[in-house]
């Protein structure tokens, strides 16, 4: 089972085998799914300023925060979906803000890996379309989310 992930460092801080990691457990959280092979994603790992830039443009918070995803499947209004075209799958593309991973994972006294890892879980599930605006919703994600980082071996 294999996506096809765009791991890209805007900060330089990240090494070869912490993206890679990255990418492998995206691969397995995308296998728990059973989403297509050859689907797309990205991961971008952004500063706080940049997040912010995003955040404020974007879902008029004009704050850092940790995560942010863009659903490619959402259609917008006014768009069409294409049907019939034999196209990968474009889920969309995951945001995370190295400074808050890393002052997260100490604040949750877990590694860097961890958090980034917990986070790009975060914003994949939010691609296949979980979200958490109710207890319920809230309840399912996190469970799915905690499975995934549990059978992958990245915990607390």
């Amino acid at each position: 089972m294999s996506l096809l992930i765009d791991c890209i460092d805007e900060t330089n801080e990240l090494a070869e085998d912490q993206m890679l990691e990255i990418e492998r457990l995206i691969n397995f959280a995308a296998n728990k799914q059973n989403v297509e092979e050859q689907s797309e994603v990205s991961v971008t790992f952004v500063s706080n300023e940049r997040i912010q830039e995003i955040n404020r443009e974007y879902r008029d918070k004009d704050i850092p925060t940790d995560v942010i995803s863009f659903a490619m499947e959402e259609l917008g209004e006014g768009e069409v979906e294409l049907v019939g075209a034999e196209m990968p799958r474009v889920l969309g593309d995951i945001i995370i803000s190295i400074p808050k991973a890393k002052v997260q994972a100490e604040e949750y006294g877990h590694s860097f890996i961890r958090e980034l890892g917990f986070l790009a879980v975060h914003g994949f599930l939010h691609l296949l379309g979980y979200d958490h605006m109710t207890e319920d919703e809230e309840k399912e994600m996190f469970t799915l989310q905690k499975e995934i980082l549990n059978e992958y071996g990245l915990t607390r």
